[in-house]
Order: structure tokens, then sequence, then C-alpha cells
């Protein structure tokens, strides 16, 4: 007795019981084909190629068989091998073996048409020509129609460019024998997207990033496309980081722009999937020092104006604020909008940065530079200088002498004068001559005097006055005035 094939109550012989030869087929043909029916597309791989056929691993335990001369190109050649992946219709299915076919094409008779009809299998056509209200389609040799909203998922705009074409099709509609066939390509097309909409739904998660097509806008952002027939909504504030007042400012439809799916909620319909553009590269503020540095100048844009001052991007997403002391030191600021305008680019320094209060503080004056910083060897005391009138005050006037630099002229120093009431009648933006009395750079002052007396004075006064009246020759006063004036100041000195 055989150690490795002891004897068993239900074996008294010692022998292995034998199954018969159609037990075994039996057992293997059963459920062979029962996941495959006509009509249904598969996916699968080449496993083999012979003279006249290729041979289709269908999942199942039967392979798929199509005919070599339906998978040939124009010019004969078969431009597949082994391991590439086909995706092909049941076009029959039984104990024995899957037919498969891309579609049905050729010269076939009503009883292939009816099975294409009874089985929705697809059928190869050429679109002839256009007529009243579709296209007139050859399917086997047969005349077809299709309506024009049935040749494509989208609107079509101009129904020439189908003419010609060879497309799929699925017959909605068989009468009269054959005579009667009205297709749809809408139909397949519809059938596969919802298929790879399905299957990208099953992938898509939080956190992922995308390209997309932007295929419309909205005030309040912008629809992005992440595959046909999916579509996610990126909020206007998540377009970018900078500040934007409508979407057609960055995006338009038809661009392509990376997303990262922010949320993804049931709707009424489908799925609401929010994305986000600006997230895609990171908030801008987490590298603001390596971008933006203290003491340095830079050029950014305004966004907008506040009645304390105006906010300056530097960077996409990067904001700083110049206050409105910091906006000028050639003229007093009252409101933001009499020194820049949101969108105009300006010249900034960089005063401050808070990196964790997100805080930038900028100067529009620093950057242009401090006119106090060489006023010593501007103006030197006792020199005399044109100036403007700026302002009125009970304890005097001021006189601007450059940009930015403005002196005092003492209300005690007017009232002295023997030009008091000449002084006092002036308005600012007129013009006067002051002599420098005093500077004091630290505290951003300059005071004046009139200096009126003196004989330089009036031949400089009034010189300058005959040169502005601009006449001369016999009874001409500007000269002749001049004329006593000198004769004035000689008698003076003598």
């Amino acid at each position: 007795m055989d150690e490795d094939h002891p004897i068993t109550p239900d074996d008294p012989s010692g022998e292995e019981p034998e199954e018969s030869f159609a037990e075994l087929f039996e057992s293997y043909s059963a459920g062979m084909n029962e996941d495959i029916r006509v009509g249904d597309k598969v996916e699968g791989k080449i496993i083999s190629i012979s003279d006249n056929a290729v041979f289709v691993d269908t999942g199942t335990k039967a392979d798929g068989i199509v005919e070599l001369e339906e998978l040939k190109d124009e010019d004969g050649n078969l431009p597949y091998a082994v391991g590439d992946t086909l995706a092909l219709f049941v076009v029959k299915a039984d104990e024995s073996e899957i037919r498969l076919s891309k579609a049905i094409t050729g010269i076939g008779g009503l009883t292939m048409l009816k099975d294409a009809y009874r089985n929705a299998i697809p059928v190869e056509g050429k679109v002839v020509q256009t007529i009243k209200g579709g296209f007139q389609v050859e399917v086997l040799k047969r005349r077809a129609f299709c309506p024009i909203s049935q040749i494509d998922t989208q609107y079509v705009e101009d129904a020439d460019i189908y003419v010609g074409q060879v497309f799929q099709f699925r017959i909605t509609k068989l009468t009269d024998g054959g005579r009667n066939i009205v297709l749809s390509r809408r139909d397949l097309i519809e059938a596969e997207l919802q298929k790879q909409r399905k299957a990208f739904m099953q992938e898509l998660a939080v956190d992922q990033l995308y390209t997309g097509r932007v295929t419309r806008l909205m005030p309040y952002g912008a629809f992005v496309e992440l595959t046909p027939g999916v579509e996610g909504m990126v909020h206007i504030s998540e377009l970018c980081w900078s500040r934007l007042e409508k979407p057609e400012d960055l995006v338009h439809p038809g661009d392509k722009i990376e997303v990262k799916v922010l949320r993804i909620e049931p709707g009424d319909k489908q799925m609401k999937i929010a994305l986000s553009a600006k997230q895609v590269t990171g908030n801008p503020w987490d590298r603001v020092e390596q971008e933006v540095v203290v003491g340095e100048k830079m050029t950014g844009k305004v966004t907008r104006c506040a009645p304390f001052g105006a906010f300056v991007e530097l960077t996409p997403g990067i904001e700083g604020l110049v206050h409105i002391s910091e906006m000028s030191y050639t003229r007093r600021v009252v409101h933001p909008e009499d020194i820049v305008q949101p969108g105009q680019s300006v010249s900034v320094l960089v005063k401050e940065l808070d990196p964790v209060k997100r805080r930038i503080s900028l100067s529009i004056r620093d950057a242009e530079g401090d006119p106090w910083l060489d006023v010593e060897e501007k103006f030197t005391v006792g020199q005399r200088v044109n100036g403007r009138i700026e302002k009125l005050e009970k304890f005097g006037v001021f006189i601007g002498l450059a940009p930015g630099i403005v002196g005092l002229l003492p209300k005690s120093v007017i009232k002295d004068s023997p030009g008091a009431k000449r002084i006092e009648n002036l308005k600012p933006g007129d013009g006067v001559e002051v002599v420098v009395a005093g500077i004091q750079a630290a505290e951003r002052r300059i005071s004046l005097g009139l200096g009126e007396g003196d004989d330089e004075s009036n031949w400089r006064q009034f010189s300058q006055g005959a040169r502005d009246n601009g006449r001369s020759g016999p009874g001409s006063p500007g000269l002749g005035s001049l004329g006593d004036k000198l004769a004035e100041a000689l008698k003076k000195k003598q």
C-alpha cells in the first residue's frame, strides 16, 4: 500500500475517484461568459496575434476574438502589438466564443442592423452631407439620418466640419424594413463620458492638484472643467493672492489653469467641487522675508486708498501700507487720492516688516528722498532767496523756498519792516524775496527775514521789477522808477 495514497472508507480500493471529461468540461464552462453580453464594451490586453485574428483578454474564462482586418489602419498595417489594450464591443457571446468588434461596419443585411439596434451595438457610418435638421449618414451601404442635436454633445456652430468624417453611431430607430434608420452619436459620447466621470469621481480627493480648463466666468468666480462633464468652481477670493475686482481681470474662458481641490460636497444634481488656484503655489506671506527687505526701494501697484493712506502690492499677494504722513515731503496731504490712484505704479521704501502680523510699513516720500538732508548745502544764513507764499498764519507767513523746503517769516519781522503793508497784502501763491535768517536742519526749520532798507536789496528788487516790466525808452515808468530809487540810494550814501 502506498503511504501517499491511504485507503479511506469511501475508497476501499485505495484508488482516487476519476471525473469524466464531460464533467470537467462542464465545470470549466459553467459561468464562462455569464458576465459578458452582446453590446457590452470591454477593454482588454492583446494576448496573441495570428494571421487573421487578434485574441484579447476579456477578463473571463474565454478570450475574445476580433478580425485582424478590422484593426488595420488605412495603409493596411496593424498598429497594435501584444500587451496593448483595446476597447471593443461584444457582437457575439456564447459557450464557445466571444466575438469582438470596433463597431459593425462594411456591408451587412437587415439582420445585422436589427442585431445592432436590439443589442445597442455601435455601427460605423460616414457623414455624407448636411440636410434639413441634420446629416445624411451612410451605414452598411444604407442611407441613415442623424439629427444635428445628436451629432455631438456640444452646440454645433458649423455643421460642415462633420461632413466626410467617419464616426461610430448608435441606431435609435429602425423601421420600414431598414429604409428608415435614425442614428445618434451623442448617445455613445455621453455613455463614454459617463464612464470617465464615474472613474474620475472615484479617484477625486481633497488636496489633489489638477489642470483644468476655464469654461465660464461669473461675478463671484470661475468654473473649471477638470475632466469632460465634471466642473468645479474657483471663488474669486481663491483665484490669486492679489486683490481682484472681477475674475476676467485674471482668467478667460478657454484658459488652462492648475487648481487644488478644497472641498467635495453633495449637490442637488451632482457633487459640488470647491477649487483654489492660489493655494497651488502656497501663501506668499510664508516667504515674505525672502522677497521684501527693510530699507530697500521697491516698485508696487496701488490697490486701494483709505482715509489714512494707500495700500501698495509689492509682489502678488503681499501688500503694505503707505500712511498718509509718509506720502510727501513737498506738500501737505489731506486725501491719499491727491497723491496716488488705484492701479498706479509707485516707488516705495520698506520701513518696517512684521511677518507674524502680516504688516508692512512703506513710504513714498522716503523713496523720493528727504529734501532736508542737504538743506545746509542749498541755503546759507544771509542768502537772499526768491520764494512763494504757501500759507498765512497769525504768527507769520510760511514761504516755500524749494520743493519740500518751507521757511517761516515771523509776524514780528514783518511788523518792523518798512514794507509790512505790502507783505500783508500778499496772497498764497505770490512770489516774494526773503533772506535766510537761520537754519535748524535737525528740527526742519528755517527762519526768514526781509532784509529791506539795504541798498543791494533795493537794487535787486527794482532791477527785477524793471526786467518784469519789460519796457524801455523815453517815458518808461520802469526805468524812471528805477532811476529815482538809485538816486535815493546814492543820496543816502553821501
